[in-house]
């Protein structure tokens, strides 16, 4: 009889760890999905002030028509930080391709993108303002740079 009980006991002490275990396990779940979209969050409004501030770096060159290499490293620096924060963000594959393709272009061809200053920061204005058409000319001005020049 004495064994029975303290066999009884064990199960109800290995039930009582097991629901508590259980009970854990569905809070750190709910943490870890609350953290996961305070991050996203984070990525996409850095995302967001990285392209403003490569739209910024170009407005100022087209306004003052100075310092050509300056703004136009600095928006390069810019479109990469922004290439890297939209990486991080689940959902937006035809957004990091847009934003990778305009910045190879960037990169790759500088020469021919001198020409097209104007119309990239228009289109990083209307993304750093969530307008769906800024990815749709950027698409533009991704398919209207020659790739086999220079």
């Amino acid at each position: 009889m004495n064994q029975e009980k303290i066999m009884k006991a064990k199960m109800i002490t290995a039930i009582v760890i097991a629901i508590a275990a259980l009970i854990a396990s569905f809070i750190f779940a709910g943490l870890y999905y609350d953290q996961r979209k305070l991050n996203q969050l984070t990525y996409i409004e850095q995302y967001e002030t990285n392209i403003a501030q490569a739209a910024e770096e170009l407005d100022r060159f087209n306004e003052n028509k100075t310092d050509y290499d300056l703004h136009y490293n600095m928006a390069i620096s810019d479109l990469g930080a922004a290439r890297a924060m939209i990486f991080l963000v689940d959902g937006k594959t035809d957004e990091q391709k847009a934003i990778n393709e305009i910045h190879y272009c960037f990169v790759k061809y500088p020469d021919q993108m001198r020409d097209k200053l104007v119309e990239s920061a228009q289109a990083f204005h209307d993304i750093a303002d969530h307008l769906d058409k800024g990815y749709d000319e950027v698409r533009e001005i991704v398919d209207s740079v020659d790739r086999l020049g220079n």
